[in-house]
């Protein structure tokens, strides 16, 4: 299929054409649309829109969304221990089914510009593979609008409850796609053991790894340092990402750049959700070759009110907390949540070179593409407008914020 997006302003540069064929970017430039119609390409009319890489959602948990339903009182406590237990004790009592609010949440982010997600689905000895399950069903649903790749994830650790390591293995043996690990001194408390069963997994599997890491400081610094002795190890080099990094934003400036050194050469990636407090040094991870993408995390859940399925809003959020103010690095902003992304799902994908790096628009880049309202990519951020046109495989998939 052809499709030929006219009038459209790639990065919010000049306008021009782009011919879509095959699921990738055919032409760059006008298009003989007189031609094209003949031959039955479909043409799109970007009335000037930014054409910009479709966002790509790196950090997201479908399994405990609630958006959709009616607003809640925050109930958890400080914690990720005891967060994972009010989230235990409530989600099992929402209105609709977890399957129901993940196909729900996952739909919302597409009609807003996300057609490539990771996300997680929490398997523990209370969950079972429930959540997991639910997960799969609402990709099910939306198969043919974006790509998600299903992270079985234990949430409330490998260790501290009996069985937890076996309905991770039992999530992989049906179909997961990442190995998820979390807090491996701080919530199991026993970092070797916790390593051994998640790289363990990922080695008999073959599959990447995802370690969520609170842990700030040095003690981040000491999980981060073993999770990369055991990538070099196991030759896990492009297989592994460290997810929040919190430590990034605490270490002392020799220790930060001597461990995104080794982060670079193992080519260990980063994915962050923005968080106030604990900004990611963007411009030390990127000049050092780490890939790094942006999620949003829960979606307004049982752990948080935040969140509304809107990678554009979660773009600003980026430049906000880095307290960035100039277009350039705004704009860097954008390409972590699009093509930064891409690349921490695939690391055979392009990726980012430099905070001034805008790829993804070229003949033979993927059409996976969304078209933005704004004057500048630094506007189309700052007033995240409705009017959004979701391209996924050379397809629209979604038109301004209505389902297709």
């Amino acid at each position: 299929m052809t499709l030929v997006l006219t009038n459209v302003r790639p990065w919010g540069g000049d306008a021009t054409d782009v011919t879509l064929d095959g699921g990738a970017v055919a032409a760059v430039g006008p298009a003989a649309l007189d031609g094209a119609a003949s031959a039955g390409a479909d043409a799109v009319d970007g009335r000037g829109r930014i054409l910009l890489p479709s966002f790509s959602d790196v950090h997201v948990h479908l399994d405990s969304t609630r958006l959709g339903l009616p607003f809640r009182p925050h109930t958890g406590s400080p914690g990720v221990w005891n967060m994972m237990l009010n989230d235990r004790r409530n989600w099992r009592d929402a209105e609709a089914s977890i399957t129901e609010r993940a196909t729900h949440t996952l739909g919302a982010m597409i009609e807003r510009g996300t057609t490539r997600v990771r996300s997680y689905a929490q398997v523990d000895a209370d969950a079972g593979l429930e959540r997991f399950e639910a997960v799969l069903a609402a990709w099910e649903t939306h198969r043919d609008r974006a790509d998600v790749a299903v992270i079985a994830f234990p949430q409330a650790g490998l260790l501290r409850e009996p069985g937890s390591a076996e309905v991770l293995e039992e999530a992989l043996k049906l179909g997961a796609d990442v190995v998820g690990g979390i807090d491996p001194c701080a919530l199991d408390r026993d970092p070797v053991r916790h390593l051994d069963i998640v790289f363990g997994l990922a080695e008999k599997y073959g599959l990447p790894v995802d370690f969520h890491l609170h842990e700030p400081g040095q003690l981040g610094l000491f999980s981060t340092q073993l999770i990369l002795d055991r990538t070099k190890a196991l030759g896990m080099q492009g297989l592994v990402t460290i997810s929040h990094a919190f430590c990034l934003a605490e270490l002392p400036a020799g220790e930060l750049q001597e461990l995104i050194g080794q982060m670079g050469a193992l080519d260990v990636s980063v994915a962050t959700v923005a968080p106030a407090g604990w900004p990611l040094p963007l411009q030390q991870l990127v000049a050092a070759g780490v890939r790094v993408g942006l999620g949003e995390d829960g979606q307004r859940d049982y752990w948080s009110p935040y969140g509304n399925a809107d990678m554009l809003d979660r773009t600003w959020q980026l430049a906000f907390t880095n307290k960035f103010r100039a277009d350039e690095q705004i704009e860097h902003c954008a390409a972590v949540a699009t093509i930064g992304g891409a690349s921490v799902i695939d690391p055979r994908a392009q990726r980012l070179g430099s905070v001034a790096d805008r790829p993804g628009l070229a003949v033979g880049d993927p059409a996976e593409l969304v078209l933005l309202e704004g004057d500048s990519v630094t506007a189309a951020v700052m007033d995240r407008l409705p009017g959004r046109t979701v391209i996924h495989r050379g397809r629209v998939v979604a038109d301004g914020l209505q389902l297709v």
